[in-house]
């Protein structure tokens, strides 16, 4: 190991406290009865950058009750349209892996390190799990070379928030030690991304242990603890020695991977086919709409807008009001796009029953300058007009900008209306 290298390995040390050299690190207490290795089984594995502490667990689809089935190269095709990256579309399920870290803090930063790093992959379709622990900071460089090497058969990288934390973190430690990092030229497919898309509207919460309760049906067990309080649990071993509070952090951590894996087969199964209603809310068919709308695809999205605006649910009053006309709009749209002005007007009409301000503006510039209908224009004009008040309470409390765009419409309204009795006049 050269000087520069050294040195860089003491200045992260001093950064946490220790002092320089290998003397002076702070002796931990040694338990026979509470050290990692008695409370997480696993095995130090040696690295040209030094040892390192590995754990790992096959999960056999004949013995896992919750066994996610692997997804297909067929079934990432949609999925790759919305990561934009073709090569998704190509992938198989050995050449992925999903990763999530524990870490040292929250924020990020130079000073954050991930501790733990948990990483699975499919293997002759079982499902691998390794976890990398650092019992302390001098095993950063072998952690993060083992983590290279278990990376290298894969193409992509599956993470839940990973393009926001974990990934840049981990590149920050492998930037610090004077490394490439091994998964900048993967592909990347953020789940949380794609979880806010589908299921914003319904679900206040998104987070990883949520999503598998509301939309995989499963549930942790007692043992699994909120990560917030994970990085304190880290810095009580380094000063003690007693690993015990950190079983539930692993079992955290395999748990996050794990159901990353059945989250990303559920999402490619929906892409695949959004037709299949299933058990599906309508509200969830109607942010699939919106995601296919905003990915080019018209005529699944106008399925899915209709199959969602007419949903048994509706019936039941579960779908917002808010929801319920804002997808009526979107539809009205297309419909307006593709010249089917008759379906986008039905569609305005309807929205315009709950006093919907922008339909009735989008009734008076269609009815003008599509069809020509001066007297409809005028009407619906007049009804923007008196609908306008209730309109500017409502935004006012959105920003500034939006209410500061809501007040110039009493003005354009006042001079559309003039248009059109002049040009109303000349007709009759």
């Amino acid at each position: 190991m050269n000087n520069n290298f050294t040195d860089k390995i003491s200045q992260k040390l001093i950064a946490l406290g220790v002092k320089k050299g290998a003397d002076d690190l702070p002796i931990m207490p040694k338990s026979q009865d509470y050290s990692i290795e008695r409370i997480v089984p696993g095995q130090n594995i040696e690295t040209p950058q030094g040892e390192v502490y590995r754990v790992e667990k096959y999960y056999i689809k004949e013995e896992t009750h919750t066994f996610p089935e692997p997804t297909t190269s067929a079934s990432l095709n949609q999925l790759a349209k919305w990561a934009q990256d073709e090569r998704v579309a190509e992938l198989s399920p050995e050449e992925i892996a999903f990763i999530d870290t524990e870490t040292t803090g929250l924020s990020g930063g130079t000073g954050t390190y991930a501790f733990l790093i948990g990483v699975g992959r499919y293997e002759k379709g079982n499902f691998h799990l390794t976890q990398f622990f650092m019992r302390n900071p001098t095993e950063e460089p072998a952690q993060l070379f083992a983590l290279e090497e278990f990376l290298a058969p894969c193409k992509a990288i599956v993470s839940f928030n990973g393009k926001a934390f974990d990934l840049p973190l981990l590149l920050t430690r492998y930037i610090t030690h004077g490394w490439k990092a091994p998964f900048n030229e993967l592909a990347h497919i953020d789940l949380l991304h794609l979880a806010r898309k589908l299921w914003s509207d319904r679900l206040p919460s998104r987070t990883l242990g949520n999503l598998e309760v509301q939309i995989l049906g499963t549930e942790r067990e007692d043992e699994d603890i909120p990560g917030w309080m994970i990085p304190s649990l880290y810095f009580d071993y380094l000063q003690t020695g007693d690993a015990r509070s950190l079983r539930n952090v692993f079992y955290h951590n395999a748990m996050d991977v794990f159901s990353m894996s059945g989250l990303l087969n559920h999402m490619a199964a929906v892409l695949s086919d959004p037709l299949d209603l299933g058990n599906q809310f309508s509200v969830d068919l109607l942010s699939l709409a919106k995601l296919f709308e905003d990915m080019g695809d018209l005529e699944i999205a106008t399925e899915l807008y209709i199959h969602g605006l007419n949903h048994d649910d509706i019936k039941q009053h579960r779908l917002p009001d808010h929801i319920y006309i804002k997808a009526l709009q979107r539809l009205a749209q297309i419909y307006k796009k593709q010249n089917q002005l008759e379906a986008a007007i039905r569609l305005w009409k309807i929205a315009t029953d709950h006093q919907n301000f922008e339909s009735y503006i989008e009734l008076a510039k269609c009815y003008e300058h599509r069809l020509k209908d001066y007297s409809e224009a005028i009407h619906w004009t007049e009804k923007a007009i008196d609908s306008l008040p209730d309109f500017l309470n409502e935004v006012e409390n959105q920003n500034i900008y939006a209410s500061f765009q809501a007040r110039i419409q009493y003005s354009n309204l006042e001079h559309r209306l003039e248009r059109l009795y002049k040009k109303n006049s000349r007709i009759i």
